[in-house]
């Protein structure tokens, strides 16, 4: 996220947090301002239902979209008012909405025989919708492309170069996809090859599909199935990871890759790691480029990494943190978690400063990942 501050964010979400009741509220009609920021997250209330929420600079709801089922990640389109939720994985949905007329532009299902993977982007020019899918048979990993312009119609697939995708990014220049597979294959949640699974970074031409580049981490790691991505200016990718093995194991969990290198296992302090629990849930990367964030939500940690040093900064203790997004000033995150709150994160000073005030929004849980962007 570039161009949005702290004051920015502070009105949007100390106005939607001091609303009597959030999801009451009907949303605001008319087109969002045209230099606003908005944050569009999933989220679930306490009586398990789903939503879609965007909320603009203002503090007011400009969507709320009821969803079949618990969703994970919100992609923006780059010049129309849209954004794609995804399914938790995995899932057999992903709505388009127009956060200015709320209404739904499409809602999009996979083909037989497929299921979406909880990720998906729009392409640069926003043609394409991309998205990671598995196979039901066999639990290959597949990149679909849908044309934006003609009813999200599949275009073209191939593979994802392993099992399980999931986060999936464009390079700067916006012509490869790099995709995180995370190497497990499974049966709706139950998980079916840990034994075997076989995690992978992979870059493929947007245009052919090919794999240009492709890293495994060593034999003795191949447990640590790689799950989620960030991408620094200068092309560094930093890596949340998941470990599938034994519970008492201490294995690095954050890796970072250069292209042309193999990848380099990241290790916090041993106190670190085990409270990170063998799980990380998301990762961003700061509007310098050299810190990165990555969040523990079992583990209740938010940790913080020296990119250039490729290594451990320090930590902030947010319960059930998970989403994460970057502001426009070097160094500050904005963390959401399960249990309704949302923070300022500051990993230079230590601090954390809590946004969500009001407790009549507890009972709403931010879902897993952040989204913040500009309104077109």
């Amino acid at each position: 996220m570039t161009g949005i501050n702290r004051r920015q964010f502070s009105l949007l979400l100390a106005g939607a947090l001091t609303a009597p009741n959030l999801l009451a509220q009907p949303p605001v009609a008319g087109p969002a301002d045209d230099k606003s920021w908005l944050l569009a997250s999933a989220a679930s209330d306490s009586r398990q239902q789903h939503w879609l929420i965007v909320s603009d600079t203002q503090g007011a709801l400009r969507l709320r979209h009821r969803l079949l089922a618990r969703a994970h990640h919100v992609a923006a389109h780059p010049s129309q008012p849209w954004v794609a939720v995804v399914a938790k994985r995995p899932g057999a949905f992903i709505d388009v909405l127009d956060y200015r007329s709320q209404a739904l532009v499409q809602r999009i299902e996979p083909a037989p025989g497929r299921l979406f993977y909880g990720h998906a982007l729009f392409s640069r020019d926003g043609r394409w919708l991309i998205a990671t899918e598995s196979t039901v048979p066999d639990g290959a990993g597949r990149i679909s492309l849908r044309d934006a312009q003609n009813g999200f119609q599949p275009v073209t697939e191939f593979s994802s170069g392993g099992t399980g995708p999931h986060e999936l990014l464009l390079n700067h220049a916006g012509d490869e996809i790099i995709v995180a597979n995370g190497g497990i294959r499974t049966q709706g949640r139950l998980k079916l090859n840990l034994d075997s699974m076989q995690p992978s970074l992979a870059y493929l031409k947007l245009a052919t599909g090919e794999i240009s580049e492709q890293r495994m981490l060593p034999p003795e790691q191949h447990q640590l199935s790689i799950r989620h991505l960030d991408l620094s200016p200068d092309g560094a990718v930093v890596m949340a990871m998941q470990y599938e093995g034994d519970p008492l194991d201490t294995q690095p969990l954050v890796a970072l890759h250069r292209r042309g290198q193999e990848l380099q296992a990241l290790s916090a302090p041993e106190a670190i790691n085990r409270q990170m629990t063998q799980y990380c849930g998301s990762v961003r990367i700061d509007s310098s480029g050299k810190i990165a964030a990555i969040s523990a939500p079992r583990g209740g940690l938010i940790t913080f990494w020296d990119i250039d040093q490729a290594a451990y900064l320090s930590s902030l203790e947010v319960r059930d943190g998970c989403g994460l997004a970057a502001t426009a000033t070097p160094g500050e995150f904005i963390a959401s978690s399960g249990n309704g709150r949302v923070y300022w994160l500051y990993p230079r000073e230590g601090v954390r400063e809590p946004l969500m005030q009001d407790m009549r929004l507890d009972r709403l849980a931010w879902d897993n990942h952040l989204c913040a962007f500009q309104a077109v």
